[in-house]
């Protein structure tokens, strides 16, 4: 079968390698040209490229089972994978520690060197169509032609737009964030961690989260609303080092002896939660043999890290179902719809509760108890009732669904109504440190960056 793929991302990359092994013929359309042979990718237009990632453990069981040889070249790489130990003595995998960058790259080695796959650097004009069912990809230089069509080009894709169906979930979040990459320096003491791939702090107003990565290299984020500018002024190198300073946390991390700054700070645009299903309002596919999948279909705010996640997730099925039903892309389509609606769509629909609360308490409001909990405050009423804690860990690995979390809603809303609430980190509260980003923002910003060697 012939089949083109828009997108050169992860999804991508994994869908053009897996079925090329297939005996399918792929062709991958994507503008960027890749990484230059001193290493450096600047990846335009992919904005989260050089952002803080986690990689969960499926995202290395998906790898290790289907692309073992890019999962090798991960590690090579620096990649290391991460463990955590349970109260009950038992080791579990929680994830990989990588930057995005190092990910893409070993992944996007295996399939150059997967001889059924075309590159074609370029745009893509428009989706061809005969007789109303997908048949190539219209390029610069001609026609790619195709018997499926796989759009990977992630969120901010816009050449199907006319014939994919509008998000049905989710929206803009009214949150934003900026972030930072460092490098401990040889032979430093990491600082202080929630548990051995993160740090989380919750304040008042405010979050910030510390992602490691390989080799001692870590993403620190703060994480802001919206509705107001008081710290859009994060940006700048020497407001957002000001604010590490401010948080004792941060400050650990980012003390000059023990780690330097390798980026300026990467200002990320307003956060999305959505979720774009295969099929019209009619439950029809707009366009057979177009299958829509990654990003373009599921996307969530990064506080959980779990975007590239439910994007290998998404390929994976994809892979099953081709496997399945051959060339058949309208019997493809309708099951891979059915599929990411009962199992990404939550996922979806469990960050714009969490987002949109979590937005409100921001601006002042107590946790209602009239309601059914956002799953943020159900994972935090455990620290209370230690009855809670069995489900949070099959939860925040992605083995159980939010749904999971429903078995102790109630005990949550308990803790709650006793008047319980979560303490907040140690450091400044949004007004504070409002105040704080002021007196930096209008100064220019001097880059500390080093190289990342």
């Amino acid at each position: 079968m012939r089949i083109g793929i828009i997108g050169a991302g992860p999804t991508g990359l994994f869908l053009a390698a897996t079925l090329s092994r297939r005996g399918h013929g792929v062709t991958l359309v994507d503008r960027d040209p890749g990484p230059t042979p001193d290493g450096t990718w600047r990846r335009r237009g992919v904005m989260q490229f050089h952002h803080a990632h986690f990689f969960r453990h499926q995202c290395a069981q998906i790898l290790q089972t289907h692309l073992p040889e890019a999962y090798d070249g991960w590690l090579e790489a620096g990649a290391e994978p991460t463990q955590m130990t349970l109260p009950d003595g038992r080791a579990v995998m929680i994830g990989t520690k990588s930057r995005r960058q190092t990910f893409e790259v070993a992944l996007r080695r295996t399939v150059q060197a997967s001889p059924g796959v075309m590159f074609h650097r370029g745009h893509v004009d428009a989706i061809r169509a005969t007789g109303g069912r997908a048949t190539g990809l219209a390029v610069a230089d001609g026609l790619v032609e195709a018997d499926l069509v796989i759009d990977a080009s992630g969120r901010a894709g816009r050449v199907a737009d006319e014939v994919r169906p509008a998000p049905t979930v989710g929206g803009e979040t009214g949150i934003a964030y900026v972030d930072r990459q460092y490098q401990l320096w040889p032979g430093a003491e990491p600082g202080p961690l929630v548990n051995p791939a993160a740090w989380q702090g919750d304040f008042d107003g405010y979050l910030s989260i510390l992602f490691l990565h390989e080799r001692g290299i870590f993403s620190v984020l703060l994480v802001r609303p919206t509705s107001g500018r008081d710290l859009i002024g994060l940006r700048h190198n020497a407001a957002f080092e000001a604010a590490c300073r401010a948080i004792p946390a941060l400050a650990a991390w980012t003390d000059p002896e023990r780690s330097r700054p390798i980026t300026d700070v990467l200002a990320g645009g307003p956060l999305y939660n959505y979720y774009r299903p295969q099929t019209g309002p009619d439950g029809r596919l707009p366009l057979p043999g177009l299958v829509t999948v990654g990003d373009a279909v599921c996307t969530t705010t990064p506080n959980f890290g779990r975007g590239i996640t439910t994007s290998l997730l998404q390929a994976e099925e994809l892979l099953r179902l081709i496997d399945e039903h051959g060339a058949d892309g309208e019997s493809i389509g309708y099951a891979f719809d059915e599929w990411c609606a009962g199992t990404m769509r939550p996922w979806v629909e469990d960050h714009v509760q969490m987002d949109g609360d979590l937005r409100r308490r921001w601006e002042g409001g107590d946790v209602d108890v009239t309601t059914r909990l956002p799953s943020d405050l159900i994972l935090a009423a455990a620290e209370v009732d230690p009855t809670i804690a069995p489900v949070i860990g099959p939860y925040l690995q992605m083995r159980a669904g939010p749904s999971s979390l429903d078995a102790v809603q109630e005990r949550a809303r308990a803790v709650y109504a006793s008047g319980w609430r979560p303490r907040w980190a140690d450091g400044p509260s949004r007004r504070e440190l409002a105040e704080l980003v002021g007196n930096f923002a209008a100064e220019p910003s001097r880059s500390g960056v080093t190289s990342d060697g």
